[in-house]
């Protein structure tokens, strides 16, 4: 479980497809102690929650592998990632962490498409469509997971909908680099989900 609050970005500096290519092993560069990082553990990658396999340091950075296996190769923007891509990371969520962002799971649902940027003064306006299937759980002042960020929804039509991004958050994840065109990943929120499945058996 996590929040959607980015704590690094790291950078894809390993990859070898396996498997006929269903399945990539990345080693990804990283900020975090190394010895806080256990076999097992979970780490969002832009939104997506993989498991760690092995860890160590080289020439003084961290690195962790992780397996991008055929359903998150997919569903998701990792069928893209290559060696010098940027992610967001995310350790897991334990128990007495601030809880800053939204609940999020770490299991993309999808992806939208970034269809406009608009810079403005104080912070960046995007715009970006989505599937139908998962634009029926986006509502205007809603949450959702961008790229494992968490965002609040600014404006909602039909397929499409709005973010607008603050500075600090430009700065500390990959959103500052984000131009039209480019595919990212999308969880919806929980509790819309849920909302949903109990009208649909009423």
């Amino acid at each position: 479980m996590f929040t959607g609050i980015v704590t690094d970005i790291g950078e894809i500096v390993g990859f070898t497809p396996t498997a006929q290519g269903q399945l990539h092993r990345l080693r990804i560069a990283c900020r975090y102690d190394q010895t806080t990082i256990a076999d097992g553990a979970s780490i969002a990658c832009n939104g997506v929650c993989l498991t760690v396999v092995a860890s160590g340091v080289a020439s003084g950075r961290t690195w962790f592998d992780v397996d991008a296996a055929a359903e998150t190769l997919a569903l998701t923007t990792a069928k893209h990632w290559k060696i010098g891509t940027k992610l967001n990371l995310e350790r897991a969520l334990k128990i007495g962490d601030e809880l800053g962002g939204h609940i999020v799971a770490g299991h993309a649902d999808g992806i939208a498409t970034l269809l406009s940027r608009e810079d403005l003064p104080d912070m960046a306006r995007f715009e970006l469509a989505t599937t139908r299937e998962l634009a029926r759980f986006i509502a205007t002042k809603g949450s959702i997971t961008l790229d494992g960020v968490s965002l609040t929804i600014n404006t909602v039509k039909d397929v499409t909908f709005s973010v607008l991004i603050i500075p600090h958050t430009l700065t500390v994840t990959t959103i500052g680099a984000w131009k039209a065109g480019a595919e990212v990943n999308i969880e919806v929120d929980l509790m819309a989900r849920y909302a949903a499945r109990l009208t649909e058996m009423k």
